[in-house]
Order: structure tokens, then sequence, then C-alpha cells
């Protein structure tokens, strides 16, 4: 007879199997994966509103300088993320648990330092008893402790969005392969979507509580490290499914929760030696210090001309979204004095759009990366990009901005953003945990970065014109998608050939 338990849990499992084709080994490790992303992006999403406010209240001559000490931190920061799952001694699955454990118990501290670190002036105070706008007084006006804090905060939440979503994925990527990535990885990201519409709408709703909401965030990124337990596969269910189908066509890496060592396959090492040098595939096989493995990342990438591919095409996604990051902050910035509405609007703004992304992944991803291949999934974006630029540039208003982001995002998450992660499952098992942190933490920053600098450049000698500083960012969305195709191209003969050389079973 069923508990109770096991009756919910197989009434879930059946919901589930309803909108996506997943077989009876692949539930357990698609639910935690699912479900771990839905803490994490909650969580992220809880603070966002309030890193962003702290982040305006210095001034929106700030952003720039803060996207730059962003990709320092980050830069100091991926090498260490490395070496956590570089040591012999900590378990990959327990590598990520540590990760996102460290990352609640910091939202604990800066808590502490939120609650105590006070404006000298009432935020609602802004520039427009001066020159009649609504644009905050600055930095000038705070504490240098004030000062440390809100810019540590901003600092912190980049990095723990970046650090904690690329090793979940270079966990989940590590478990699955192309063909069960392409049928699986759009529900995993509505676990995403999910969690930022929840923390989102939780935000907006409870934006009075202020810092107090880095007390339920940290209570969130703690159930994402619980969560990411089960991103695995039992052996004996891996086993039994090959058994039964006499092929090779069990989509899921065997391997075990149970402090598990995985080591490097034959095929994966074939895998790698197409896109990289058999010399340099020796030096990597050779032992190293632990210090010099916290920078193993960066030689994997160098020595790969895929790899640098990758992150040639996520640098020109991240300096393109910033720009249009810094023209919705600064609109906002501009038009909206309060500081709680003003966090009410961001938390809305990501409400409105997470419903759209949710409802594509769970009815558009599986069927298009299926059908279509990641090479339409990722060009995708910088074509959709390319025509939004085009569309601020001609109709320069606040309602055109709301209508181009919500399409941009829905695009990436529907499409891109799980074709981009199809990309590394072609890759070696040291390329999945080390290059791949590298390349989403730091080359993601720099993007960041890079548009930071744009941005405030041409801001300043347009006078102010933020809408015609898209039309600046047009050409690199062309190298985008020319990168994006031949990236695209790359993949999908890669994964045939792993998939020809993958061993078969009777």
């Amino acid at each position: 007879m069923m508990t109770p338990r096991r009756r919910l849990r197989a009434r879930a499992e059946a919901a589930v199997a309803s909108v996506v084709a997943v077989r009876p080994h692949e539930m357990p490790p698609l639910m935690s994966a699912a479900a771990t992303f839905f803490f994490i992006l909650s969580a992220y999403f809880v603070v966002l509103p309030l890193r962003d406010e702290g982040a305006i209240s210095l001034g929106l001559d700030t952003l720039p300088g803060l996207f730059v000490g962003s990709l320092l931190l980050t830069v100091l920061a991926a090498p260490v993320a490395s070496l956590v799952f570089s040591l012999p001694s900590i378990p990959k699955p327990r590598a990520l648990v540590l990760i996102h454990r460290f990352f609640s118990i910091s939202l604990l501290a800066f808590f502490v330092l939120w609650f105590v670190s006070t404006p000298r002036q009432p935020q609602s105070i802004s520039q427009s008893s001066k020159d009649g706008s609504n644009e905050p007084a600055g930095w000038r006006y705070q504490s240098w402790f004030y000062i440390v804090v809100r810019t540590s905060f901003f600092l912190w939440v980049a990095l723990l969005n970046l650090i904690t979503i690329s090793s979940t994925w270079a966990r989940v990527i590590d478990v699955m392969d192309s063909e069960s990535g392409s049928r699986l990885f759009g529900f995993i990201g509505a676990g995403a979507t999910l969690g930022q519409l929840f923390g989102s709408l939780f935000a907006a709703s409870m934006a009075w509580l202020g810092p107090f909401l880095l007390l339920f965030s940290s209570l969130l990124m703690e159930l994402a490290a619980l969560s990411s337990k089960g991103i695995c596969m039992d052996g004996n269910h891996g086993s039994t499914e090959l058994s039964q189908t006499g092929i090779h066509d069990s989509p899921l890496s065997i391997a075990s929760c149970r402090g598990e060592q995985v080591q490097n396959t034959e095929a994966d090492d074939e895998m790698s030696s197409l896109v990289t040098s058999p010399s340099s595939l020796l030096q990597a096989k050779k032992s190293k210090p632990e210090f010099f493995v916290m920078f193993e990342g960066f030689w994997l990438i160098l020595r790969s001309s895929y790899l640098i591919y990758i992150s040639v095409f996520l640098w020109l996604s991240a300096v393109v979204s910033s720009v249009f990051y810094f023209q919705k902050v600064t609109i906002v910035a501009t038009t909206i004095s309060s500081p709680t509405v003003r966090r009410r609007t961001f938390a809305l703004i990501n409400s409105f759009i997470a419903v759209f992304i949710l409802a594509g992944q769970l009815t558009l991803t599986g069927q298009i990366l299926t059908v279509a291949g990641v090479t339409v999934a990722i060009c995708a974006s910088p074509f959709i990009a390319a025509s939004n630029l085009v569309a601020l540039a001609l109709w320069p208003t606040w309602v055109a901005v709301a209508v181009t982001e919500t399409i941009r995002k829905v695009t990436t998450y529907v499409l891109t953003r799980p074709g981009r992660e199809l990309l590394f499952t072609v890759v070696s098992h040291d390329e999945k945990y080390k290059a791949k942190v590298c390349i989403d933490v730091i080359v993601q920053r720099l993007g960041d970065a890079t548009a930071a600098g744009i941005f405030r450049l041409i801001f300043s000698s347009l006078e102010n014109k933020s809408s015609m500083v898209t039309l600046y960012a047009l050409p690199l969305c062309f190298l985008w998608l020319i990168t994006a195709f031949h990236l695209g191209r790359l993949q999908t003969n890669l994964a045939k050939l792993q998939a020809a050389s993958a061993p078969t079973y009777s």
C-alpha cells in the first residue's frame, strides 16, 4: 500500500511526465535540478530590488563603476570556485552544497550590516529640490559605512547569481548529455523562471520589509543547498535502463550521489581531443599543486578554440544585455522618486516577464531544441536584440522599453539560455566544472564592464540621450549573430561525433 507521501510524489511525477518527455530514471535528477534553480532564483530576485535600490541611492553615475568592481571581484572568485570542484577530498555533489550554503550564510551577514547602516538623510530626498529631476542625491551625502555596505552588497549579489547558477549548471550538464538536455533543459529552466516569478512577487508584496528580505533569501539558499544533493543518477537505475533498451540510449551519466568521484571516460577524452591538442591533454593530466589548480579553468579555455568561441558568444551577449539594463535603470531612476515604489516597480517588471518565460519554457523549449536544434536557439537572441535596438531608436518611450525588454528576455531564457548550456555537453569533464565556471562568471562580468564603459562614454557624448546609445550596440549584435551560427554548427557536429563514439550494449 502506498503511503500518502509516495502517492503525492507519484502524482507529481505523472504531472511532470505530461509536460516533458522524461524517462523514469531521469525523474529524480530532473526534479532536484528544477527545485535547486527555483530556490536559487527565488533567493536572487527577493533581494534584487533591494540591491538595485541601494545602487540607485549612491547615484546613477556610480553604476558603471559598480559593474567594473563586479568584474574584479569575479576574477578573484571564479578560481576559488574551480578549486572547490577540483579538491579530491570533496565530491562534486558535496562541493555544490558547500557553495550554496556559503552564500546562504553570507546573506545573513549582509542583513546585519544593512540593518545597522542607515542613510544620513531620508532616501526619498532627491535632487528634485535642486534641479527639478527625481534623481537621487548620491553617495556624497552618505556615510562611508553606508557606501561600503551598499557597494559590497551590489557586488556580492551579482557574484551569488553567477557562481551558484553556473556551478549548478555544471553539475547538471555533467549528469546529462546533449540528447537528454534537449528534452529536459526547458523544464529545468522553468524551475528557475518559477523561482524568478515567486521571488519577484514576494519582493513586490513585501517591499516594506526592507533588509529583512535578506533573511528569507538566506533560507531559500539553504533550501537550494539541500535540493542540489539530488542532482545525480543512481548507478543501478542507469544500468537497468541500458540492459532494458539494449543500446546506449540512457542520457544520464551513471554516477552515485554518495561520495562520487567521477572520472573522465575514454569517450570523454576523445571528445576533448576534438577541440584541443593532444599535447594539451597530456599536460592537463599531470598533477598540479592546488594553488595552480585554481587557475586551470583559464588554461582550459585558452587551449580550446571551441571554448574561446563560447567565451566570445557570452561576452557579446553580456555587452548587449547590459546596455538594455542601463536604459531600464536610468528611466526608472529619473521618473520615480520613492525608494519603496522603485523596489516595487523593479519587482513587478520581473514578475511580468517571468510569466511569459515560464509559459514558453514549459511549452516551446523542448520542442524547438529537439526539432530546430541548438543553432536556431542561440541565434534567436542576437536577432531579436538587433530588432529591439532599432525599435528603441525609433520609439524611445517607456512602453517601448518594457515591450522590448520582455521580448528579449523571453527569447533569451526560452531558447538561447538552454541552448547555451547544451554547448557544454560535448566538452570534457574538467572543462564542464573548471572552464565553464570561469566562462560564465568572468566573461559575463567582463561584458558588463565593457558595456558600462561604452554606456558612460557614449551617454555623455550624446548629451544624456539614452535612446541613441542603442544604435552603437547594433554592430555588436551582427557579430554576435555570426558567432552564434558558427558555434551552433560546431556543437552539432561534436554532438554527432560523441553519439557515434559512444559504446553500445548488447
